[in-house]
């Protein structure tokens, strides 16, 4: 999952994934992939998707009833709340790993409401006018040809439909990896390569410039916001050992002292006093709404 090319002294996509050595769209081995566990991802940032999915959902505001595509659909946590909260849809989640796949269908408590198979944003096999609506959750920074992907799913949208998505705010809303990224750069100046606020469609505006492009109609944007809370350090500090996402990719480099200082001036940053204090972070994503163009 990665980026098309930014200008405004934002790291390209191919110069930002390369740095991480990003192929977790190719299905190679767990190892080798910031994205290639789904149980370890869960862990990780899955669980925040969760308290995210209920609220882009609601800011989406989509028929009660119809087809759903979920695009990017992860481990599930957007399928399985609009299968919830909009009984009488039917979701289905499309992602390009089919780990994240199988571990999505292995959570699967809704039947037939939330299907999930393997695909590709940006060449969709569906036919034209397929769903009613289409949502994407903290998938569309990911995509290496966005704007591709989002004229496809466009495409497989009925006229009028509603197509949401959010991309968490890498840049400074979301406290848990901005308090990671800013403590690492200042032991490791090149740990700045490997931040996350270089992602493009993470900022405000981002995400509505970009359906605006695609010829949406009634584009809002607007910010989400959730509280994650930390029962204690180790429940904040242990997923990123985990080796998921850029965050977790930086980690895997790191010798053992190296980690342990980081560590450490987390702790500083975040001023825990013990290990066992919990502690509450806010998080804020972007969302973005539009309808497809009536078809003539």
């Amino acid at each position: 999952m990665s980026r098309k090319d930014y200008n405004s002294g934002v790291l390209s996509r191919r110069d930002f994934i390369g740095a991480l050595a990003f192929s977790a769209l190719r299905g190679q081995e767990k190892k080798t992939t910031m994205f290639g566990d789904a149980e370890a991802y869960d862990q990780f940032m899955g669980r925040w998707s969760r308290l995210v999915a209920p609220l882009l959902l609601e800011f989406a505001d989509i028929p009660n009833t119809g087809r759903v595509l979920d695009v990017g659909s992860g481990t599930g946590s957007l399928a399985f709340a609009i299968a919830a909260r909009k009984p009488r849809c039917h979701v289905l989640g499309i992602d390009p790993s089919k780990e994240y796949v199988a571990y999505a269908i292995s959570r699967n408590r809704v039947g037939t409401r939330a299907n999930f198979e393997i695909g590709d944003a940006q060449q969709l096999r569906f036919a034209d006018a397929t769903f009613q609506s289409s949502l994407s959750l903290l998938v569309f920074n990911f995509i290496p040809d966005p704007g591709k992907a989002l004229r496809e799913v466009a495409r497989v949208t009925k006229s009028g439909g509603r197509i949401a998505a959010a991309v968490w705010d890498y840049g400074a809303g979301m406290r848990m990896l901005r308090v990671f990224w800013d403590s690492a750069v200042s032991i490791d100046p090149q740990a700045e390569a490997f931040d996350e606020k270089q992602m493009p469609l993470c900022r405000a505006g981002e995400l509505s410039e970009l359906w605006k492009k695609a010829g949406l109609t009634s584009v809002d944007e607007r910010p989400l916001d959730i509280t994650m809370r930390f029962p204690s350090f180790a429940d904040y500090w242990d997923p990123f050992l985990l080796g998921q996402g850029p965050a977790g990719s930086y980690i895997h480099r790191l010798e053992r002292a190296r980690l342990e200082i980081l560590r450490g001036e987390l702790k500083r940053r975040l001023q825990i006093s013990a290990e066992n204090v919990s502690f509450d972070l806010p998080a804020r994503v972007w969302a973005v709404r539009g309808a497809v163009r009536i078809r003539g």
